[in-house]
């Protein structure tokens, strides 16, 4: 499953799941799962044991979300987004407005 439609660093608002309605910014994309970690959404805690290192105790993790579960944002608002092809180049543009993202 690849798209486009979102890159690293877009906001993107969850449509669905116990998150909805939050929004976060993408940290990381996985293209061929077809899933985004997005900023302080889909935590979950995780158990870690102390090493020589560093201390233990529990920790706040993302999980990784499907891209059927995000939108990105404009304004405020969820939007949809298409890919514009030129000669040499793939932009993209707001469904809504016609702007380029």
């Amino acid at each position: 499953m690849s798209t486009k439609k979102f890159k690293k660093g877009d906001v993107v608002l969850v449509t669905a799941g116990r998150d909805k309605g939050k929004s976060g910014k993408i940290v990381k994309i996985n293209q061929n799962a077809g899933t985004v970690i997005v900023e302080g959404i889909a935590l979950y805690k995780r158990h870690i044991k102390p090493t020589q290192n560093t201390a233990g105790g529990m920790k706040s993790i993302e999980r990784a979300i499907s891209f059927a579960k995000i939108a990105l944002t404009e304004d405020g608002k969820a939007i949809r987004v298409g890919l514009k092809r030129d000669k040499n180049k793939t932009t993209r543009i707001s469904k809504k407005t016609g702007k380029s993202l």
